[in-house]
C-alpha cells in the first residue's frame, strides 16, 4: 500500500450494517443521525427532536449508559430503546500511571483491536490525547506508532468513547443534586494519538460534533487541536466542517529531510503544505497554527534549520512547539542536546514567534509524544524486528 495514498472509509471503518438482531451503538451518532435512528424504530417525527435532546443529555452530560435510568422517558419507550440500541464505549484493558501523573489507557475496540489514549494533567487543565486509527499508514521514521501497520479507522463512537472512558476513570461526570463544578479535569482534546486524523475525516468530524455540542460533553472548538502530517486536500475541509485549532507535524525545513522523516511530504511537499496552511486561520477563525517540530540530534536541529523555519512560515499566524525526541526501542534517532534545543528556540523567539519546548510527559510508561503503540503489537515484535522496519 502506498504510504501516502488516501485511505477510504469504506475499506477501513467497520461496516454500518449490523448482523440481524444486533443492537446499534448510539455513541458517536450526531444529532441528525440519532434523530434518524429514533424515527427508524417508530418514534413519531414530531417527537424525535425532543427525544434526541433527552437521550443526548443522559449519555453525554450525566454519563448514563442504561436506558432504564433515563427517568424522564416513559417506561415503555425506555424498553423500546433498550431493545434496539446500546450505549457502549471501548474497554480499558490496562491503565498505567506515570510518576508525573500522566495516565495511559490501553483500549480495546470492536474486533479485538487495541489503541492507546493518554491523559496529561496540568495545573488548571487536563489534556486528553486521542487516537483516530489502529496503527498508521504514514511510516514517519521517528514515530513508534508508524512501525505498526494500519489496521482500520476508528468509528466516531470509538473516538468519542475515549473521552467518555477517561471521564469514567477520573470520576468527572456530574452528580445529580450536587453543586455544579466548573473545573474540568479533561478540558482539552488533542487528536495526536495513533493514526492520521485526516485519513479518517468523516468519523473524526462527526466525533468532534458530538464532543463540541453544548448540551453534552461541551468542549469548545478552541479546546480541540487536530494534528496532521500534511494531508493537504483535507485541510480546508477541516477549517470549514470542524473549525478546531490545527497543528502540523512539520519536523524539517527542506524537502530532502522531510521526505525521510515524514514520507507524506513526497506527495504534498513543504510548499504545497504551507500554501494550504496560509488560508486556514481565515477559514476557521483560528488564532494561529501550531507547528510541531521534533528535535533530532544532527538531523534537523542546526541554526540554519531554525532560520529556514522562520522564513518558511513568514506570514502565517503561528507558534512552534519544539518536542525533544522521545526515544523508543529500535529507534534510529537521538534527542538533540538540551543546549542545542534552547539555542534553536532562541532563534525562533527572537524572530517573533512563540517557541515553547514541550516538557516530556509519561516517558516512563511509553506515553510521550511519538511513543504510542498498542501493547499487543509491541510485544509481538522483537527489538531487532522494529529496528529493521525503521532502518535503524
Amino acid at each position: 500500500m502506498n504510504a501516502t495514498a488516501p485511505i477510504t472509509q469504506d475499506v477501513l471503518t467497520i461496516p454500518r450494517k449490523l448482523p440481524e438482531g444486533a443492537k446499534r451503538n448510539i455513541v458517536g451518532l450526531t444529532r441528525p443521525q440519532l434523530h434518524a435512528a429514533l424515527v427508524e424504530i417508530g418514534t413519531p417525527d414530531r417527537q424525535a427532536k425532543m427525544r434526541v435532546g433527552q437521550v443526548w443529555q443522559w449519555i453525554y452530560h450525566w454519563g448514563v449508559r442504561d436506558f432504564a435510568q433515563m427517568t424522564n422517558l416513559a417506561k415503555d419507550y425506555r424498553a423500546k430503546l433498550a431493545e434496539h440500541f446500546e450505549v457502549t464505549i471501548p474497554e480499558v484493558v490496562n491503565r498505567q500511571i506515570s510518576e508525573d501523573g500522566t495516565r495511559k489507557y490501553l483500549v480495546r475496540i470492536a474486533g479485538g483491536h487495541e489503541v492507546e489514549t493518554v491523559y496529561i494533567p496540568e495545573e488548571g487543565r487536563g489534556t486528553l490525547c486521542v487516537s483516530s486509527q489502529v496503527g498508521c499508514t504514514l511510516t514517519c521514521s521517528f514515530c513508534h506508532t508508524g512501525t505498526q501497520k494500519l489496521v482500520r479507522n476508528l468509528t466516531a463512537g470509538e473516538i468519542v468513547g475515549q473521552l467518555m472512558l477517561a471521564r469514567d476513570d477520573l470520576g468527572e461526570w456530574p452528580v445529580m443534586g450536587a453543586p455544579k463544578d466548573e473545573q474540568r479535569l479533561v478540558s482539552n482534546i488533542v487528536l495526536m494519538g495513533m493514526g492520521e486524523p485526516l485519513y479518517n475525516f468523516d468519523n473524526v468530524r462527526d466525533a468532534m460534533k458530538v464532543v463540541m455540542d453544548g448540551e453534552g460533553l461541551s468542549l469548545s472548538r478552541r479546546r480541540i487541536t487536530l494534528s496532521t502530517s500534511g494531508v493537504v486536500p483535507e485541510i480546508a475541509k477541516t477549517a470549514e466542517e470542524i473549525g478546531c485549532l490545527l497543528a502540523v507535524s512539520f519536523h524539517a525545513t527542506t524537502d530532502e529531510v522531510r521526505d525521510k522523516l515524514v514520507p507524506i511530504n513526497k506527495k504534498w511537499n513543504i510548499k504545497a503544505l504551507l500554501d494550504a496552511l496560509r488560508d486556514y486561520p481565515k477559514l476557521s477563525n483560528s488564532e494561529r497554527i501550531t507547528f510541531e517540530y521534533v528535535m533530532l540530534k544532527d538531523v534537523n536541529d542546526t541554526d540554519a534549520d531554525a532560520k529556514r523555519l522562520v522564513k518558511l512560515i513568514q506570514g502565517i499566524p503561528a507558534k512552534i512547539n519544539l518536542i525533544p525526541f522521545n526515544e523508543w526501542p529500535g529507534s534510529a534517532y537521538q534527542r538533540s542536546d538540551w543546549e542545542r534545543i534552547e539555542k534553536f528556540a532562541d532563534i525562533i523567539y527572537h524572530a517573533g514567534y512563540a517557541s515553547p519546548i514541550r516538557k516530556p510527559r509519561g516517558e516512563d510508561i511509553m506515553a510521550a509524544c511519538g511513543q504510542l503503540k498498542s501493547a499487543t503489537e509491541r510485544e509481538r515484535k522483537s527489538r531487532a524486528q522494529i529496528a529493521a522496519e525503521t532502518g535503524a
